[in-house]
């Protein structure tokens, strides 16, 4: 059994808690939560019953074998700094970081150290079948991907209660939320990632409202298109990859190939996002688990999230 404890009581620590409680209680043991903000705390206790609040970091690093850390960006490095000084393994939530250079340090101190970030694509049912269809020749030779994201209102309904910095240029904004993980999925299935020339409109003192951007993933050539307010819908988003037929991964969790008429057609064991997540978090634990005892794994390694905290960057820079 894994003994797993959880830092940060906000959105995705609960997903993380609920997931190891309700769909791999076989596998981890949730030794407890922490959080420095007691009535987040509170909150996690009354939404997952029988939950153990731990009384500080120190005590939720002792009483497990891998930290989950699921706070804010900019603190991620520091609470994983003294989780693997412990000897513990850690599984970060993404971004790795929103400091370029602490976050390059921290790459090049602990690439092959028992830590990884948690994109959960990497364990996606859905991303395994648009790259076996890439794998078979459905598209044959790759010659663009675009990513297409969009949301009526930043941050999301479920998101409001973090808005203090899910929608603060120093941590938030939909293209580290979001867009992190659609230049994720194009690093793992087509190759490095790299900006070419991007262009941001934000809002006063606050996040981006719209990004263009044109991108390059293993010598193939992208475009990348974002934007809040040009939709009715919560959140949408796309993932393509063309050549002389294209699939996609639309809406986190559909694989769809184009017929030669140019509709789409969606795979026969596609399932909405509501009905997957807990799927791939189970899927995301059982490599953990891998990760913790030092075994091979295929979560995102730190290598992989810098390169994508590097484009996320350079996007908002420009």
């Amino acid at each position: 059994m894994l003994k797993l404890a959880v830092i940060g009581a906000g959105i995705m620590g609960e997903r993380m808690l609920r997931a190891a409680r309700e769909h791999a209680a076989d596998l981890v043991e949730v030794t407890g939560v922490w959080d420095s903000a007691p009535e987040a705390l509170r909150r996690v206790e009354q939404a997952v019953p029988g939950l153990r609040s731990l009384g500080s970091f120190d005590e939720a690093v002792r009483a497990a074998d891998c930290v989950y850390i699921a706070t804010p960006p900019a603190s991620h490095l520091p609470y994983a700094e003294q989780a693997l000084a412990s000897g513990k393994a850690v599984f970060l939530e993404k971004p790795l970081a929103v400091d370029l250079p602490a976050a390059e340090a921290f790459t090049r101190r602990h690439m092959a150290g028992r830590v990884a970030v948690n994109f959960p694509f990497a364990s996606s049912l859905a991303v395994e079948r648009v790259a076996t269809w890439l794998r078979e020749g459905a598209v044959g030779a790759a010659g663009a991907f675009a990513i297409e994201v969009g949301f009526a209102a930043w941050p999301r309904a479920w998101q409001r209660a973090a808005a203090g910095w899910l929608d603060a240029p120093a941590e938030g904004g939909f293209t580290r939320e979001v867009v992190s993980h659609f230049l994720f999925l194009s690093r793992r299935l087509l190759g490095p990632v790299q900006v070419r020339r991007a262009q941001v409109e934000f809002t006063p003192g606050g996040t981006e409202r719209k990004i263009e951007a044109r991108l390059e993933a293993g010598g193939v050539s992208g475009r990348l298109h974002g934007a809040v307010g040009e939709t009715g819908r919560e959140d949408t988003n796309a993932w393509t990859v063309t050549g002389v037929g294209a699939v996609r991964l639309r809406d986190w969790s559909v694989a769809e190939r184009q017929r030669p008429d140019g509709s789409w057609v969606a795979d026969p064991d596609a399932m909405p996002n509501e009905k997957a997540r807990p799927l791939v978090l189970r899927r995301q634990l059982e490599q953990v688990a891998l990760l913790a005892r030092g075994e091979p794994h295929r979560l995102a390694r730190l290598e992989e999230a810098f390169e994508v905290q590097a484009a996320v960057e350079t996007i908002l820079r420009a």
